[in-house]
């Protein structure tokens, strides 16, 4: 599993919101919080049928292909409505993660 869907999944469980709390109960901005942050303002964006293709594609671990054919979608449809989410869920874990090394930077 990759980070980003193991981001996605975390999110989507609602166990990123739980280890978040538990790591610090602060509104202090720390990495992990900046990740939940962000992701629940791009998840809460998201069209309840945009959502259920990006739970399809990262909880149930079905390809583009079986999700299109669920749908009676092409893959090319599918893609168009989840790799923008895709995309900003990727810059928001590589924010985090540039926030990490600055916070354990002298």
């Amino acid at each position: 599993m990759n980070e980003l869907e193991f981001n996605i999944r975390l999110y989507l469980t609602g166990t990123m919101k739980s280890w978040t709390d538990r790591i610090d109960s602060s509104d202090q901005l720390i990495p992990q919080r900046f990740i939940f942050k962000a992701m629940t303002e791009v998840f809460d964006s998201l069209s309840d049928d945009d959502l259920e293709l990006i739970r399809l594609r990262y909880m149930e671990r079905m390809t583009l292909s079986e999700v299109a054919s669920r749908y009676l979608l092409n893959e090319h449809t599918i893609r168009n409505h989840t790799n923008p989410t895709i995309k900003q869920v990727k810059k928001i874990i590589k924010q985090g993660n540039e926030l990490s090394i600055k916070q354990k930077s002298p």
